[in-house]
């Protein structure tokens, strides 16, 4: 490995993740292109250590020290690519901030994700979960994904039905650990109807329509409610929704209703997907606090480390929650963020 990668020893992760979680990283990389990722990689197997792949470190949550080699993604750029009329493809390094390329496309323009204004993260963690947010998810915009194959040492070139994308989904979750992602590819148009249904967006808009908005005007909306709604992980640590919308069959959600009159379902069509949210109010945990960790005050789905609680203390709040929704409602609620074990060699 050259200089410039050669992986540090012991570092302090509590700075590269969103929760704040103070965890240490046996050793430590941070990688600018391609070449500096496979020689990381190779680095590694060398060694015999697992390997972490970090980018903003929003959607996970540290269960002990890291023993094994986190490589952080800092491949940078963000240029326009088949400019043609009103339509544009938007390229990404895995490393560049992902709501600081919304706010680029919205000021240029160009409409298709300014739905997806301050979620935090990368660009290149954005396919893995399939980030979504009022009415719209990555997968509706997304072309192709640029990634290095670790089973094959080869960079390949994914098409969004190759991505395999589904509700908070991906080919990238389903097989953890063989892809690192790049880039991404993004098909933008400047005449591509926006997403303004969403209840909070439309609430929010007042009824205003379509041609009177440039999508930099529904990203501010966005953010406006994003930041009424959900605390600032640079003030409030905390990893964003910490559990998915649950997907019930029909029958399911009319035997609910019929006890719940006001649960909360929105059509699917595998079933209804319910709010998670709403279940968890229901059990009375929003606003909860210990002396380390809790649920905050104005959105149940967000956990908040308000007093330098650990992985751990994260965890076992979350379980509780979802042993409470389960006892409750008989609906299993599903951890959103990755959980980085304490053991992970090799």
């Amino acid at each position: 490995m050259s200089r410039t990668t050669e992986p540090s020893e012991y570092i302090e992760l509590e700075g590269f993740n969103t929760l704040h979680v103070a965890a240490v990283a046996r050793f430590y990389v941070e990688v600018h292109d391609t070449r500096e990722l496979s020689e990381a990689l190779e680095w590694a197997q060398q060694k015999g250590v697992g390997v972490l792949i970090l980018g903003g470190g929003s959607n996970l949550v540290f269960d002990g020290d890291y023993q094994g080699l986190v490589i952080r993604i800092c491949i940078y750029g963000r240029h326009w690519e088949r400019v043609s009329g009103h339509e544009a493809t938007l390229v990404l390094g895995a490393g560049e901030n992902w709501h600081e390329a919304v706010l680029y496309a919205a000021r240029a323009g160009y409409r298709g994700i300014e739905n997806l204004a301050l979620i935090p993260g990368t660009a290149g963690a954005a396919p893995v979960q399939n980030i979504g947010a009022y009415g719209v998810e990555l997968s509706d915009t997304l072309v192709s994904v640029t990634a290095l194959d670790r089973q094959s040492n080869t960079l390949v070139e994914l098409g969004n039905k190759e991505c395999q994308f589904g509700y908070r989904d991906s080919l990238f979750k389903q097989t953890p650990g063989r892809y690192v992602i790049t880039g991404i590819h993004l098909a933008l148009s400047r005449e591509k109807p926006m997403s303004l249904g969403y209840r909070d967006l439309e609430e929010y808009l007042g009824g205003t329509v379509d041609e009177e908005l440039e999508p930099a005007d529904v990203a501010e909306a966005v953010m406006a409610i994003r930041r009424r709604k959900l605390p600032d992980p640079a003030i409030t640590p905390n990893a964003g929704s910490f559990f998915k919308n649950p997907v019930v069959p029909e029958a399911t959600f009319e035997k609910l209703k019929s006890v719940y009159p006001d649960v909360v379902g929105y059509p699917q069509p595998q079933g209804v997907k319910l709010a998670a949210a709403w279940l968890i109010d229901q059990t009375g945990w929003k606003g909860f606090r210990n002396e380390r960790v809790g649920v905050h005050n104005r959105q149940a789905l967000v956990l908040i480390n308000h007093s330098g609680g650990t992985g751990r203390d994260i965890l076992a709040l979350a379980n509780r929650i979802r042993a409470s929704v389960l006892e409750q409602f008989d609906v299993e609620l599903e951890m959103e963020p990755g959980i980085v074990r304490s053991v992970n060699m090799g």
